[in-house]
Order: C-alpha cells, then structure tokens, then sequence
C-alpha cells in the first residue's frame, strides 16, 4: 500500500496544537483529512426537535467552511460525506489506499459505538488504527487517577490534579502538509439530505457576534487577553448577559474543536506574566479545568449521566408536561429573566452561563419537568455544545445544586433590565420595576401599556419567589 493515511476529523476541526495531524503528517505521509456529518445527529427526536438543529448545523458547516480554507492554504482540502463514519471511511480506505487510520479518541456512548462499528468494518491485518487522545487540557495519561476513580468532586479532581501535573506543551502547527489525491471533496452543505424546513431554517446563529473557524478562534483569544485586556475583570463580569465582552466566549470554539485548550492555558500563562495576573486569570483556567474534569467524569460514568435520576440515583419524582415545556423552549413562561434567556438561545445558538442556571433550575425545580428534556433542547440549540459539559451541568442544576430563584435572579444581575429589554423588546413600554414581574400588572393595565397580547402571564406563581416580588414591590412603590 502507500504512505498514505486517513484522518478522521471529529471534534477537533482546527490545525494548531492537533496532535492527530501532527502523527499524520509525520514521516512524509499523505494525509487524507475527513469530515463526515453523521446522519443519526439529525434525527428527530420523540419530543418533537432535531437531536441537532439548523442553527448548530450552520455554525458546524461553517466551521469546516473555514477549515478547508485552512487546508488549501496548504495545497490540499478535506473530504466532507454525509452518512455514517463507520460505513463510509472503510470505504475510503480502500478507494484511497490508506494504511492507517488517525482521529481524536472519544468516550461517550454514541461515539464509542461509533468507533467500535469502525473498528469492526475495518480489516485489522492491513489499515492500522490509531485513537489519538486530545480533548482536554490534561492529558488522561497525566492525571493521578485511573479511569475508574475519577473523584465524583471538581475541587478534588482540581487540585490533585493541578499537583501531579501540568498541561503539556501545544504541537506545533505544520509547516506543509502532504495530500491524497482526491477527485472531489463533497460539499459543505446537506441541509437537503437532512431534511431541514424552511421553518427550521428560518432560526440560525448569530454570525456577527459568534465567527466560526479557527482563525476567528485565535482572534478572539488575543482580543480577549492582549488587545483588549478584559481577562483582568473577567471575574467581576462573567455573571452578566449582555453584549460579548463580559466573558470569554470561546466555548463554542472548545467545542467544536476550533481552539485548543491548551492554548487557552499558555496564553493565559504569557498574560500572567507580561500584563497581569490575577483571580481573574485564576478563574479563567479554572473554567477550563472545570470542562476538563466533566469530560473525565464522563470517562468513568458514560452513560450514567443519562439517567433521570441521574448519575447518583437520586429520588425524583418528574412531571412530563409538554404544554409548560413548550413554553419553556419558546419563551412563553411569563417570567422575563427566563424568556429574554430563551428567545437569545433560539435567536443566537447562544446563552450565558448566567442564563443556563436559571433556565435550567427554572425547568427543573419550578416547572418539575423531566431535566433530560431541558438538556436535549440545550443540545440541539448550543454551538458550544459538549456533551459532558452540558448533561452534567443539567444533572447537576436539577438534583444536586441549590434552587436558583429566577425573580431575585433578575433583579440581582439586571436590575435596569438592559439585558431583559434588549431580547423582550415590547417590555422597553412597561417601567423598568414591572419589566422584571409583568404579572403585577392586570389585564387592564396590560393593556394600556399595549402588551397584553405580547405577554404571557406565569402559569403559576410560586410561593418562594414572595420576597423577591416584595423587592419588587418596594422599587415600585418608590418611583
């Protein structure tokens, strides 16, 4: 056969600190890279969505958009099918010549199925395969712990961790790249062979605030730190909602694979030195340490977190309502806080971390619906969807962490209701008290400020929201 080798691109679409292209790469081989949508992530789902929606579809087609540009800046490009990856790359294989296979090892359920239905079609005696371990800041043949006895804390997995090891240093870029001929490339788009309406077309990302691709990744890193200098204050705003700059915002870029983490990691480490270094540096790394350890959690529990009482098999009664979930997902709860939260996700593909809490505990210990159903829309609609990140923080919100009130919530994080206006524009006619409790208002009054159409009241109030609708009250009364 020839030096030729297959590189499976997964969650890893970038070419900086990519230690699945640097292997590829090695030893004069031809590289074949390749991207496949795999079909059984569009499916629908019983509740009534796509397990992936339009606007996550779009910000991945663009994503690859920009890392082809990437590759032909070398000479070559990447392959991109729509189907199954463990159908389509033995094909591959075969029709190329490949003699092994490369691609960033995974380890949650439908992806190891996947990589075990590859394994299978695959002849062992003649294409060599070879998983590449390269999602998290840590190495997993760092840690001071087996898969196995991973802790069920952050704070332990943290601070053990941070003492027996460091991240290790970024891969270098490529300097040149060596390509497999290939006829045709595929296409960027298969909207048609997914199945999209025009209804669900009609929802996407927002382009402008969230650039796909990893230039606009590095971009974004550098404004964040030496251009613009905002990690100093990062601790002191990360809890807003408003605007791009109150944090990072380079989830969606993590997740996608389009920045390392540990690029992240370095660049915070040169800023520590050469601007300043802080607790808003601190945090910024522990925010991604924090990706780390869900992503090792995941490693030990699989597909535990899955379970509706969750990974500790908590006692739990779950309400299965589609009518309240709907007006959850469509921002129709009557409570502003929630709804400006989910009419951005559903405009944008994005929310705040701020957001996810009160939404998610919103659903979860107010509504009582079935949290699976919550995370399932958040995986459809995130562009910084991650599969560990977002059922563990949902596993978590709904059966171990505190009640988080979405009323005092409000008032505490948006007391001018900047960010409540800026997405439920027809409240800009109420005044600013009434904008965070528009229930306070009757009918009539409703109707003179001519939202009483607009606005859909609670479908009910609860008893442990009382003190803060009594602050509520108090701004109202002094105005």
């Amino acid at each position: 056969m020839k030096n030729q080798i297959l590189y499976w691109h997964r969650n890893d679409l970038r070419l900086h600190d990519n230690e699945c292209l640097d292997y590829a790469a090695s030893n004069d081989r031809k590289v074949l890279p390749v991207y496949i949508y795999d079909e059984r992530q569009y499916r629908n789902l019983r509740l009534g969505f796509r397990k992936t929606s339009y606007t996550r579809y779009a910000y991945l087609r663009d994503t690859l958009a920009a890392l082809r540009e990437r590759y032909q800046k070398y000479g070559g490009n990447i392959l991109i099918l729509y189907g199954k990856p463990e159908e389509l790359i033995p094909a591959l294989v075969i029709k190329y010549e490949c003699e092994e296979i490369v691609y960033q090892e995974e380890y949650m359920t439908e992806e190891k199925l996947v990589e075990s239905g590859l394994q299978s079609n695959i002849d062992s005696a003649t294409v060599r395969i070879r998983p590449i371990w390269g999602k998290t800041l840590y190495h997993r043949d760092d840690i001071p712990y087996t898969a196995q006895n991973i802790p069920l804390t952050s704070k332990a997995f943290r601070i053990n961790t941070s003492k027996a090891t460091k991240p290790r240093d970024t891969f270098a870029t490529p300097k040149q790249l060596d390509f497999v001929d290939v006829e045709s490339y595929g296409s960027l788009d298969y909207d048609k062979e997914i199945g999209f309406s025009d209804e669900e077309m009609s929802y996407s990302y927002d382009a402008d605030a969230y650039r796909p691709g990893e230039q606009a990744a590095l971009d974004r890193l550098q404004y964040y730190t030496y251009d613009s200098e905002l990690l100093t204050s990062y601790k002191w705003t990360r809890n807003r909602s408003l605007g791009q700059d109150y944090s990072s915002q380079l989830s969606p870029y993590l997740s996608h694979g389009s920045l390392s983490p540990r690029e992240i990691y370095h660049k915070v480490k040169s800023y520590e030195k050469d601007i300043k270094k802080n607790i808003s540096t601190w945090w910024l790394v522990f925010e991604v340490v924090w990706r780390d350890y869900f992503n090792f959690l995941g490693l030990r529990l699989g597909r535990r977190v899955f379970y509706q009482n969750g990974y500790r098999n908590k006692d739990q009664e779950w309400s299965e309502d589609p009518d309240l979930f709907q007006k959850w997902c469509h921002a129709e709860t009557g409570v502003p806080f929630v709804d400006a939260h989910m009419t951005q996700l559903k405009r944008t593909g994005y929310m705040s971390n701020r957001g996810r809490v009160n939404t998610s505990s919103f659903l979860s210990r107010d509504y009582k619906i079935d949290w699976r159903w919550g995370a399932a829309w958040f995986e459809s609609y995130l562009l910084d969807y991650d599969v560990c990140s977002n059922w563990f923080n949902w596993n978590n919100q709904a059966l171990h962490l505190y009640y988080t009130n979405p009323v005092h919530q409000s008032v505490k994080y948006d007391k001018a209701t900047h960010y409540i206006s800026s997405e439920l524009e027809y409240l800009n006619k109420l005044p600013i008290a009434y904008r965070h409790a528009p229930w306070l208002l009757s009918d009539d009054e409703l109707a003179e400020y001519g939202i009483k159409t607009e606005y859909k009241r609670p479908h009910k109030v609860y008893k442990k929201w009382n003190r803060s609708i009594s602050n509520i009250e108090k701004l109202i009364d002094a105005v």
